[in-house]
């Protein structure tokens, strides 16, 4: 700060503006209430300064507009780690029932809804699948319950699995977990349910991942009867690689492993991070697969769902999503969607259930966002023929198979990570808070050659004028009513002093002053003035 110089401008009080001019560290502003009359220099520094605020002002308010726009970058980049966790690994066999396991009664709820059998054509399909005709007296059973179906008479992986390792070490049916999807009943490796520790690899490269032999049991499948929307024409597995938080949807994302090929499958870890509203859409609060109905809806309140909610994803939010609409639109669930609505009966399946699944999908009807955190794995696939005559005779003798059964069914899946370098895709924000403020402070002193500093004199000086203006107004306005009486008898005093002279009454004396007079008449104006006259 300045200190002012000369007499003058030390009398003057702070709240003065040319005081405040001469001291303060704007750039310019002595110059313009500087000492003196408006000269044409005055006058040009103050268009200088306006032109410089105004230039401010509009980089400050371009800032502050994109700032309010919420852009954001998204930054690639590749890292490495010294271990890595393996991710879930869910199998299904193609063919979602094993023809052996099916009964008359299955046939009775279900054939029609999942074979196109007519009741008329029960007992010729019996005949192809090896099993005698329905007798006589046979009683469908009361109920059905597609889920049991699934799990009595889908594949098993104790029956599939032929040899399993991971690492190196051996595994087996025990470190897989049971889980319904649209294709039926399949195996998950690794999902790391029930608190079970989830597997890492500190190596990339083929061996130090996961190494299964299957059986995909060609001659489990059932008979194509009719081209119905269920048939399936291929053979083999279908297998889907996902992190742990999500759950599969293997039917739409899955690839397939034909048997007769070992199929290597080359793995990279992607980490994605977006930003939340309002740089970006991603969420983390879970949908609730459960709905609430109306009170006139005829259907029951659902149960709440069992346990905590799982983490946010896309995979799940759209099942959540599919399970709400299905469970509206048909009053059940289908056996692989969550929440605590009834699983559908088989022609509910038929009639209502997939029907409304599949126009769900068509018309994409789920919003979802992406969730903030989320794992993907990049793939390669390739794939060698096997085994080799010399492989299939061993194999036989060892299964206790035939050669020809062994190159038709068996098949070798091996899943690795390329290298331990995984990929991180991040949203950030591309103007942060400190960046504005830097461009501000930027913009100020480029222009008008302030800073925060100065903004704190601006804001003292408007204090000195407010309390030297403002205040002091009011306060002189407050104490003049209760001294009015005594201005009046001073202006009085003084007026009549020096205007009425003095009569001589008799022999001279010397005038008597009016102070005089004062102190011995009354202080009231009109006596005051009646002992003068006299």
């Amino acid at each position: 700060m300045k200190t002012p110089s000369g007499p003058e401008e030390a009398q003057r009080p702070a709240s003065d503006i040319r005081v405040f001019a001469s001291s303060c560290t704007l750039h310019g502003l002595s110059h313009v209430f500087g000492p003196g009359s408006l000269t044409p220099r005055r006058g040009l520094w103050a268009v200088a300064i306006l032109l410089s605020l105004a230039a401010f002002l509009y980089q400050v308010a371009e800032r502050v507009r994109y700032y309010g726009e919420f852009h954001h970058e998204t930054a690639l980049d590749e890292r490495e780690s010294h271990r890595l966790t393996f991710p879930a690994i869910t199998l299904c066999n193609i063919n979602p029932l094993r023809r052996s396991r099916l009964t008359p009664n299955d046939l009775h709820w279900a054939g029609q809804a999942l074979l196109g059998l007519e009741p008329t054509e029960h007992a010729t399909f019996l005949r192809i699948l090896g099993q005698p005709p329905t007798l006589p007296g046979f009683m469908p059973s009361p109920t059905f319950d597609m889920a049991r179906l699934y799990a009595r008479a889908g594949h098993t992986l104790e029956d599939m699995l032929l040899d399993c390792r991971y690492r190196g070490q051996p595994c087996g049916p025990e470190n897989f977990t049971a889980i319904f999807t649209r294709m039926g009943r399949c195996y998950t490796f690794n999902s790391g349910a029930n608190g079970e520790e989830l597997l890492t690899t500190p190596k990339g490269g083929a061996g130090n991942g996961l190494e299964v032999m299957l059986d995909v049991q060609e001659d489990e499948y059932l008979p194509v009867w009719k081209d119905v929307e269920e048939t399936l024409f291929e053979v083999g597995i279908r297998v889907q690689i996902h992190s742990q938080e999500e759950p599969p949807i293997i039917d739409q994302l899955g690839f397939g492993v034909a048997p007769g090929y070992q199929t290597f499958v080359s793995c990279q870890q992607q980490q994605l991070s977006f930003l939340p509203p309002p740089w970006g859409d991603c969420s983390s609060a879970s949908l609730d697969p459960d709905f609430e109905l109306e009170p006139s809806d005829p259907l029951g309140p659902s149960s709440p769902t069992p346990g905590p909610r799982p983490p946010y994803s896309l995979v799940g939010c759209r099942l959540a999503c599919e399970t709400r609409y299905v469970a509206r639109k048909c009053g059940c669930r289908m056996m692989h969607m969550p929440g605590g609505a009834p699983v559908c009966s088989p022609q509910q399946y038929k009639d209502c259930a997939n029907v409304a699944l599949d126009a769900m999908l068509r018309k994409d009807a789920c919003t979802c966002p992406n969730p903030c955190t989320s794992t993907r794995y990049a793939k390669e696939l390739s794939m060698v023929r096997m085994p080799s005559r010399a492989a299939t005779r061993y194999l036989a003798r060892k299964y206790n198979r035939s050669e020809a059964y062994i190159a038709e069914n068996v098949l070798v899946l091996d899943i690795f990570f390329e290298a331990l370098n995984y990929e991180t895709v991040e949203q950030k924000k591309a103007y942060e808070v400190s960046e504005l403020l830097g461009d501000i402070g930027g913009q100020m002193g480029l222009f008008i050659g302030a800073s925060l500093l100065t903004i704190l004199e601006i804001l003292d000086y408007l204090c000195e004028v407010f309390r030297n203006r403002v205040l002091r107004y009011l306060w002189n306005g407050k104490r003049s009513p209760k001294h009015s009486s005594t201005n009046l008898l001073q202006e009085g005093l003084g007026s009549h002093g020096n205007q009425v002279p003095h009569l001589s009454l008799g022999p001279s004396r010397p005038p008597t002053p009016p102070c005089a007079v004062t102190r011995t008449l009354s202080a009231s104006h009109r006596t005051c003035y009646l002992v003068t006259r006299l």
